[in-house]
Parts: structure tokens; C-alpha cells; sequence
């Protein structure tokens, strides 16, 4: 059976850009709206980590704080760190004991390390 797309169908195309342009679009200047779309367009297939810089060229801030929440609450390491630095504003103690926490109840035991090393050092 053939496709949709081989049958003549329409097939929507992605809002997402492909890697490259992507790279492109960060590195040049965007309008806030262009930048807070296209981040929102990341989120809305679950690509986050995608979505930060764009986050971060729209001055989203209260988007990128939860955000953070949301990677504490998942006891996603890479992920806070992202936010973090896409913030500006390194993790607190309080953030990786929370992460640490979070990530040993979801069975991520490396994260949960990790966020205990960094709550006990206090930096990033």
C-alpha cells in the first residue's frame, strides 16, 4: 500500500526547521514573535531541548522558568542545566536536591547522582 503522499494526498509540512536552518535561525537575529513561534512549535512535539534557545532569543522568561520547573519535577539534568544557562541563573541548591529527588522516584539513577553531587557542591 502506498502512502499518502505517493498517492497525491496533501501532507502538511513541519513547522519545525530541519537542523541546519535551524542552526541558521539561531545565530541570526529574529523578531521575538518569530523566535516565541517557533519555540512553541518544538514544544508542541515534545522537543524542549529545541526549544530553549529559541525560548531565550524571545525573551520568554516566565516560559523558561517553567520550563525549569518542569526539569526539576522530571529530574532531567540536562535539561535544567540548559534552561539554566539560557537564564542566566545557575541552579540552586534547593533546585538539585529537588532534581536529585525527583529523578530517583522516576528509576533515573544517574540524574539522581548527579543532582545530589551538585546540591552538596552548590554550584553548577
Amino acid at each position: 500500500m502506498k502512502s499518502g503522499a505517493l498517492r497525491g494526498e496533501f501532507v502538511a509540512k513541519s513547522k519545525i526547521p530541519g537542523p541546519l536552518e535551524r542552526r541558521h535561525l539561531i545565530e541570526r537575529e529574529l523578531s521575538a514573535d518569530r523566535a516565541l513561534a517557533l519555540a512553541e512549535a518544538y514544544l508542541e512535539q515534545d522537543r524542549t531541548f529545541e526549544a530553549v534557545d529559541f525560548l531565550a532569543k524571545a525573551d520568554a522568561a516566565e516560559r523558561l522558568a517553567e520550563l525549569r520547573c518542569d526539569a526539576v519535577a522530571a529530574g532531567d539534568v540536562f535539561l535544567l542545566r540548559a534552561l539554566a544557562e539560557a537564564m542566566e541563573d545557575p541552579p540552586e541548591r534547593e533546585e538539585w536536591a529537588a532534581l536529585a529527588t525527583a529523578a530517583a522516584a522516576a528509576g533515573k539513577d544517574r540524574y539522581a547522582a548527579e543532582g545530589g553531587r551538585q546540591a552538596e557542591r552548590g554550584e553548577d
